[in-house]
């Protein structure tokens, strides 16, 4: 079947229809990550988003359920060159046709991918539209596409109330631990999230207690605490500074999470009373950029965002570079940053956009990459040991 991605701007690809047979208005973004496929689709941070997938072959390896970052697929639309419908992979659970398909997820393939991401980092980020409507009116649409607005998403996203995750208590008693599964067959069908650590160096974080504030968060941020042997409580988005605190946690986790952080002014009013708490805080992505917004600085939207899995990211402590998994189309403002309050602690080496701070006097750090890189890099995941040794106050 016929499909066409047509842009706000009146360009227009056709293609090949995948997924579900539906019609959808999104925000177009592009990932350049080579593999990782799953964990895009399964990242609430996209939620409000159609994704573009540079790498010219998708779905090759199929869909494996242990690999998911979330127990739903968040996109609006899936954008790729070719889809594989023959995955190899003696992991694979499921196709990604049939994975789009039973999640209602539509798509195109068979598009100039590379053409469609020149677009996009020439004229900036814009709204497109998925049809099999070989009779669309541009003069119709268009209007459509630039009134469409992504919206307060991180309600959507959020977890519906508290639950709890337990550490990994073997770590105390035999050393690191290694190998583990996050989903399986079985569990997916019933819609039961499997929360088990991931493969990773792990330090002893037994007996601490951290807070996880769920602005979308991915499955591995909880899973790369409880591997380090650390006890997460996950909270909803609208949970109560006054709550958390109550709670006396070791710590506090902010998690990644989609959309403007400017619109979600309830979390940074609570964000604000947890800044003066005094509590170790270590946030990521949203979170970095709501706790930004909290203590005075100020957020603009990117061109076209930084999201795959190579960004460059160096320390300006040390001067090492990490190579960083991202996903953002929003960047804190250095030039209306308080020295008093916080300083850059992170720089993307690709664009000089800031990529973490440092809060002056206080116990709190936050970086707009992701540590726990489900998949992508592991450079940057003894930010989690920073963050535990802060929670002990060593």
């Amino acid at each position: 079947m016929r499909a066409f991605l047509i842009l706000e701007d009146g360009t227009v690809f056709e293609g090949i229809h995948i997924g579900a047979e539906k019609e959808i208005i999104s925000e177009i973004v592009f990932n350049t990550s080579m593999a990782g496929y799953v964990e895009v689709l399964t990242d609430p941070s996209y939620a409000g988003q159609a994704v573009c997938m540079t790498y010219p072959l998708i779905g090759n390896y199929g869909i494996c359920f242990e690999d998911m970052e979330s127990d739903k697929v968040w996109p609006d639309g899936f954008i790729v060159r070719e889809l594989s419908r023959i995955p190899s992979n003696f992991r694979c659970d499921m196709t990604i046709q049939d994975f789009l398909e039973k999640n209602g997820i539509p798509g195109i393939a068979g598009i100039d991918t590379r053409a469609l991401t020149k677009i996009l980092r020439e004229k900036g980020t814009m709204n497109g539209m998925i049809t099999t409507n070989e009779s669309y009116q541009l003069e119709d649409i268009l209007p459509k596409l630039k009134a469409y607005r992504v919206g307060k998403v991180v309600e959507l996203v959020t977890c519906e109330k508290k639950y709890e995750v337990k550490g990994t208590r073997d770590i105390a008693e035999n050393g690191p631990i290694s190998g583990s599964s996050h989903f399986n067959a079985e569990d997916y069908a019933k819609g039961i999230r499997e929360k088990k650590p991931s493969t990773v160096r792990k330090v002893n974080g037994v007996g601490l207690k951290v807070a996880l504030l769920d602005l979308g968060a991915k499955q591995n941020i909880i899973r790369s605490l409880a591997a380090r042997g650390c006890d997460v409580t996950v909270y909803p988005a609208a949970v109560t500074a006054e709550e958390i605190i109550a709670a006396k946690p070791d710590g506090i986790m902010l998690s990644n999470g989609p959309g403007d952080p400017k619109e979600c002014t309830g979390v940074i009013a609570e964000l604000k009373k947890l800044y003066d708490a005094d509590i170790p805080i270590f946030a990521i992505c949203l979170g970095h950029q709501l706790m930004a917004l909290a203590t005075g600085a100020d957020t603009f939207k990117m061109k076209y965002g930084h999201r795959g899995g190579n960004h460059p990211v160096k320390s300006l402590e040390t001067g090492r570079v990490y190579i960083s998994s991202q996903n953002h189309g929003y960047v804190v403002d250095t030039e209306k940053l308080d020295a008093k309050v916080a300083v850059p602690m992170f720089v993307n080496v690709n664009d000089g956009t800031n990529e973490g701070l440092s809060y002056t006097g206080k116990p709190i750090f936050t970086v707009q990459f992701h540590p726990e890189a489900c998949s992508g890099p592991q450079d940057s995941e003894d930010l989690f040991d920073k963050f535990i040794a802060m929670m002990r106050r060593v």
